[in-house]
């Protein structure tokens, strides 16, 4: 994989607890960083524009908080498509794109063909993403749907680990 950390890619432990920082409060000042890993604010400076030009740094965020924005219901779907052709596949993808709703979308291996994460407000409101969307998706021939009853972890911090 392209994106992978590998001992070639000559990141070091500085390199890795800037990320590390970074990924907990991407809005931490460059003089706070360069105070934590012991550094001057032009070398950490240098290291993050590096890290951001490699690709290691994809951009910087607000979480928000999804129950008061009036998004609290998390549904996992299954989703089985008629055929398994590179053309049913393409626009599938391209579909998923255009809904808001639908937060992650994964091709994987195994019963069923990709696997959604979706934000809606309520179950009615699932209900008729379900039945004026998923359901008419390129392709779709079967689903399964999982209503999040507790999100007992919800991180997109990457474990970052020492090379």
């Amino acid at each position: 994989m392209e994106n992978t950390v590998t001992p070639h890619d000559n990141l070091d432990r500085i390199d890795l607890r800037l990320l590390q920082l970074l990924q907990q409060d991407g809005r931490t000042s460059n003089q706070k960083l360069a105070d934590t890993v012991g550094l001057s604010p032009p070398a950490v400076l240098a290291r993050v524009q590096r890290l951001t030009r490699d690709g290691f740094i994809l951009g910087t965020h607000a979480r928000l908080n999804p129950a008061r924005l009036g998004l609290g219901l998390v549904v996992f779907i299954e989703v089985l498509l008629d055929r398994t052709t590179q053309n049913v596949f393409d626009e599938f993808k391209a579909a998923v794109q255009v809904y808001d709703e639908i937060l992650e979308c994964h091709l994987v291996a195994g019963g069923f063909d990709y696997l959604l994460k979706t934000r809606m407000a309520d179950m009615a409101a699932y209900r008729a993403f379900a039945g004026e969307v998923l359901w008419r998706l390129p392709g779709v021939r079967e689903t399964r749907t999982y209503a999040v009853m507790e999100e007992v972890k919800s991180t997109s911090a990457l474990p970052l680990r020492a090379v």
